[in-house]
């Protein structure tokens, strides 16, 4: 089968598009024909990979040299121990060896708990733009977030993969839900549901005097004091993406500044599980949800589809399409 191929960590320009085997998939894994994956800023640090682990010899080489998450297609076989799942049934989920990868290929094996069934009413191109992105944006309104209905809850890099999904998500909960993005995506923003809509060139929302019960950071510019300023009375800052150097002072400062005042706040990785797949499978069928696609590249392509991800001009996702020459 084709693949997307890294055997050293680096830029795009270390990837190849090359054969290599089909693989089997074990007791308790679906071997799934991939119509669709998406690429994430996760596949980015996979392939640059960490720099302390470049600098360690032996740890130079990627363990798992085919990258790629997020995944959606048709299960070709099941492992002896699967139940759930059966051929032909039409899936999305994650792939490979987790984080680690898997997806960019023909063929991927996934673990049975880490897939849900695709909604009919999704593409395969929609499903595979779904789970990383949206289970964050899901994890860190519902589960470090306590979002409730009728909150104010802004959402700071609303245009964004994680950004697109955590609108309509926090809409989907009652919410009362402005979003932070550039002038350019305004107007996407307000299709996708924000009541309010701030173009952070113009307004800078941390020094408006609105506060705000539920803060998302998918893309965060500010320092973490700047967004505890703009939280309401126990209100919760959840940091999920952005710069290392901001990410890092959320890990650093964040268990300190929650445990002295009343506002709270956490940086967290989002938990791959079948249970909020399926919850967002329904989301995805009743409409409430629906991805916002930036571009589409075929599987061949996939350099190209991370380098305009690193470029973070996308809106929404970038998908990746997979052909089969045999299919009629």
């Amino acid at each position: 089968m084709k693949a997307i191929v890294r055997t050293q960590y680096g830029p795009p320009d270390v990837l190849q598009f090359t054969e290599v085997e089909k693989p089997t998939p074990k007791d308790n894994e679906v071997l799934i024909k991939l119509y669709a994956a998406s690429v994430n800023p996760l596949d980015l640090f996979q392939m640059r990979g960490a720099p302390m682990l470049r600098s360690i010899p032996g740890l130079r080489t990627p363990k798992h040299q085919v990258l790629g998450v997020d995944i959606a297609g048709r299960v070709e076989a099941v492992g002896s121990n699967v139940t759930q799942f059966k051929p032909g049934d039409e899936v999305f989920g994650v792939g490979g060896k987790g984080f680690a990868g898997g997806g960019f290929a023909e063929y991927v094996c996934a673990a049975e708990d880490k897939l849900a069934l695709k909604p009919a009413n999704s593409s395969f191109e929609d499903a595979a733009s779904v789970p990383v992105a949206a289970l964050t944006a899901l994890q860190g309104l519902r589960d470090k977030g306590r979002i409730q209905p009728g909150q104010k809850v802004l959402i700071d890099g609303a245009s964004g993969g994680v950004g697109t999904f955590a609108v309509q998500i926090a809409k989907s909960f009652g919410a009362e839900v402005t979003a932070v993005c550039s002038a350019r995506n305004v107007d996407t923003a307000r299709r996708i549901g924000a009541d309010h809509v701030i173009d952070y060139t113009r307004e800078d929302f941390t020094r408006s005097g609105q506060r705000y019960d539920l803060i998302l950071g998918a893309n965060v510019h500010h320092s973490i004091f700047d967004y505890m300023r703009a939280l309401s009375q126990n209100g919760i800052y959840v940091v999920v993406g952005g710069g290392l150097a901001r990410i890092f002072q959320a890990m650093l400062l964040g268990p300190l500044l929650s445990r002295i005042g009343s506002k709270k706040t956490c940086f967290f990785i989002a938990n791959i599980n079948q249970k909020d797949l399926v919850f967002l499978k329904d989301l995805l069928a009743a409409g409430k949800v629906v991805p916002v696609i930036d571009r589409r590249y075929p599987l061949s392509d996939a350099a190209e589809a991370l380098r305009y991800l690193e470029e973070r001009h996308a809106r929404g996702k970038v998908v990746l399409t997979v052909e089969h020459s045999n299919d009629t």
